[in-house]
């Protein structure tokens, strides 16, 4: 068998040039990061197994590939991309990476919801620009992180709050228990939490799960955060909480469109800071990542695992 990875940029295609071993299967490396849907078939040529990192591959495309057979999607949300369902019925199986940035997500949740905290970005925009804005902050310790999900990240995230002093509440869709967390419902945990931080993937069932209504269910003056999926929040509401300080600030790594247009409404709004869905992207993380998703093709290629 054969994988391709089709849309490798500078840092990935480095890794894996690196984790790539003599006995594996054969790896083609595309170097372009913004191949687009169409490309796809003529780059895959017959590879079976296609790596893809953040390439929209809809149902269409995919017949076009007459042996594909896999795709090892990058991460943990291929619904944003695809649909594994329909790609199931012609016959190619996808698989997805977990667990291999969990800490470098979580301290970009982390960071976020401290910049938003304290107003770090809204001031260094203003020094930038002449203006010496000194604002208010909020102070975390003490306060109540609501976390939306409870995998791996948010496990990440409950021990670097906790270590900051802040009390940690969850809400899971299914029941868990962790040491020195409190479990409670999703209409308790929005109430409550000071921070709200979403750890959920993005399904039929989550999309829009933080809706407007939900969003006017939580504390006034409440800090969001999202690195998981943007399209579990409506936007719009957000946006309105925003300007009505109902909510005090957002922090976003992710958003329903990506790359975000340039004239979208949230770069135009001072109380939200916004990272380019980057929270990943950790030389660590890109190991973890890239071993991960050559040790999915070794396995369908029957060539076993390596570490």
């Amino acid at each position: 068998m054969k994988a391709c990875f089709i849309d490798a940029n500078p840092t990935l295609s480095a890794v894996a040039e690196r984790l790539h071993q003599p006995g594996d299967m054969p790896l083609t490396i595309n170097r372009q990061p913004d191949i687009t849907p169409d490309q796809i078939p003529g780059v895959l040529g017959d590879a079976e197994i296609m790596i893809v990192d953040h390439t929209h591959f809809p149902i269409d495309i995919a017949r076009k590939c007459k042996a594909l057979k896999h795709v090892v999607f990058l991460g943990t949300g291929p619904r944003s991309y695809m649909n594994p369902e329909e790609l199931a019925e012609i016959g190619i199986k996808v698989h997805i990476i977990k667990g291999y940035g969990d800490t470098a997500v979580a301290e970009c949740a982390f960071s976020l919801m401290w910049t938003a905290a304290k107003g770090f970005a809204r001031m260094d925009r203003g020094m930038r620009a002449g203006n010496w804005l000194r604002s208010d902050g909020v102070q975390l310790t003490g306060k109540t992180l609501g976390l939306v999900g409870y995998g791996g990240i948010a496990a990440e995230m409950a021990r670097l709050a906790r270590g900051a002093g802040m009390k940690v509440i969850a809400w899971n869709r299914t029941p868990r228990s962790a040491d020195g967390i409190e479990f409670v419902s999703l209409e308790e945990l929005l109430a409550r939490s000071h921070v709200v931080s979403l750890h959920l993937l993005l399904t039929d069932e989550t999309r829009g799960i933080i809706s407007r209504e939900r969003i006017a269910a939580m504390r006034d003056g409440a800090i969001l955060v999202n690195t998981a999926r943007g399209a579990l929040v409506d936007e719009q509401a957000m946006i309105d909480a925003l300007q009505s300080g109902k909510l005090l600030h957002a922090g976003l790594d992710v958003y329903v469109t990506e790359p975000m247009p340039a004239d979208h409404p949230l770069t135009r709004i001072e109380n939200v800071t916004l990272s380019a869905h980057s929270a990943f992207r950790t030389p660590e993380a890109s190991d973890n990542l890239i071993q991960a998703a050559l040790n999915h093709a070794r396995r369908e290629s029957g060539m076993g695992t390596q570490q």
